[in-house]
């Protein structure tokens, strides 16, 4: 009895890596591209200036879409937590909806930091709207007329 095993074929026999193994080397340098940005997005996002924010996004996406381990323990920290990831959440969205968010946390902060009466943004809001809703009354408005052919 003998325990051959079958000839190897010409293409088992290229010592050039397979796509499976570009396509993991490719996903563990976007992880570690990811990591890194999440680490300077970190800092950066705790030295004066905004530039840390972006670096923590685009960070969070690579890593997100690269590690399987870290979606799974996003999702888990979005059940648990929903009011802190969902703002993360509308940022990661292809559209992100960047003013509405910002604004939401900023009365996030405002309502949790500052005693009521010293509040004002949502007053300052409430102000402009009113001012862009009286601008646009007086504004004249023009006919529509029909393009001459």
């Amino acid at each position: 009895m003998s325990f051959a095993s079958p000839p190897l074929s010409s293409e088992s026999q290229n010592s050039a890596p397979g796509p499976s193994v570009w396509g993991a080397i490719w996903r563990a340098v976007l992880l570690t591209v990811g990591l890194l940005l999440l680490a300077v997005g970190f800092v950066g996002a705790l030295l004066p200036g905004h530039l840390g924010v972006p670096l923590l996004i685009i960070g969070l996406i690579l890593v997100l879409r690269t590690s399987r381990p870290a979606r799974k323990r996003f999702i888990r920290m979005q059940r648990r937590h929903p009011n802190v990831v969902f703002p993360i959440r509308r940022l990661l969205r292809r559209e992100p909806e960047v003013i509405p968010v910002f604004w939401q946390q900023v009365l996030r902060l405002e309502r949790r930091m500052i005693p009521q009466r010293w509040r004002v943004a949502k007053v300052l809001r409430r102000k402009l709207l009113r001012r862009v809703r009286e601008a646009r009354a007086a504004a004249p408005r023009r006919p529509l007329t029909l393009a001459a052919e």
